[in-house]
């Protein structure tokens, strides 16, 4: 066994707890005392996720954010997280950086682990949020007919990492220090037929939702938004590239989101392929997977 697809589907064959969702969405949904908890984890690696010597205050804030970024494509509110953190040289910035995601998200530390190892550094976030809505979006719930939305435009983290590879501090905060869409989930949660968040890629995400909910989705590549500041010529890179933890949802015909959001896409029945850029399939690389 090896790479992360064929891992993952091992796994699948453990995950019988209805919660788990099949491990085939963002997050587990666990029905307690009348309440239904959301639960997430996340992991970074350096020189993964984060470059080497990269200011550990973004990677602080960049760990709480992408699995925050988790609970909101289910329309969840926070109620804290759990840190596993491996011990480095220096922790100051990190403490520091980790304040600030704390307390600019509202959110509270409720305990955690810490290591050291010899190797490289990794981090991990379990993220515990309540939802505001049911049914709980997921995955799977999108139709044909359905209309295809995304909250934001995807390529800023990629021009970030390039302009931070670079050496440069300006323009960088898209990859440094996301911020995830936890107001727009929860006012979307009781429209959308299906949402996740943008995080491998949107191509690839995309294919995700439509193998999920057993569909093709055709993307219209020329409806997708994209920065300002990004040359066309360089469109593909910013569909495939991911950490742009934008919101991708559907909605039933007719219906209107209610905050900013730009449609990109409609539901067909499902087809020869789960996913049409225009009219054919793309080809190539569709995002960020570990081999």
């Amino acid at each position: 066994m090896s790479g992360e697809a064929a891992f993952v589907a091992a796994l699948q064959a453990l995950s019988l707890h209805p919660a788990a969702r099949g491990l085939a969405d963002d997050c587990a949904v666990l029905e307690l005392g009348g309440k239904t908890l959301i639960l997430t984890h996340d992991m970074m690696v350096e020189g993964v996720h984060w470059l080497v010597g990269q200011d550990l205050a973004d990677v602080a804030w960049k760990l709480v954010a992408t699995n925050l970024s988790d609970l909101a494509s289910k329309g969840a509110e926070p109620l804290g997280v759990l840190l596993g953190y491996t011990l480095g040289t220096d922790d100051t910035r990190f403490i520091e950086g980790l304040a600030e995601a704390l307390n600019h998200f509202n959110v509270p530390l409720l305990g955690g682990d810490t290591v050291r190892s010899p190797g490289t550094q990794t981090l991990g976030l379990t993220a515990l949020g309540c939802a505001t809505h049911r049914p709980i979006p997921s995955r799977s719930g999108a139709r044909p007919g359905d209309t295809v939305w995304i909250t934001g435009p995807v390529g800023a983290a990629m021009l970030g990492f390039e302009a931070l590879s670079a050496g440069a501090t300006a323009h960088t905060q898209a990859y440094c220090r996301p911020v995830p869409r936890l107001v727009e989930g929860r006012a979307l949660a009781p429209l959308v037929t299906a949402m996740m968040d943008i995080s491998d890629g949107l191509l690839l995400d995309t294919r995700r939702l439509a193998e999920a909910s057993a569909a093709t989705i055709a993307l219209d590549p020329n409806a997708i938004p994209l920065p300002p500041s990004l040359p066309p010529s360089r469109a593909r890179d910013a569909i495939t590239w991911g950490d742009d933890y934008e919101l991708l949802f559907t909605l039933p015909p007719g219906t209107q989101p209610v905050c900013p959001a730009s449609q990109i896409g409609t539901v067909l029945i499902r087809g020869d392929h789960p996913l049409l850029l225009g009219n054919a399939p793309p080809e190539g690389r569709l995002g960020y997977e570990h081999s």
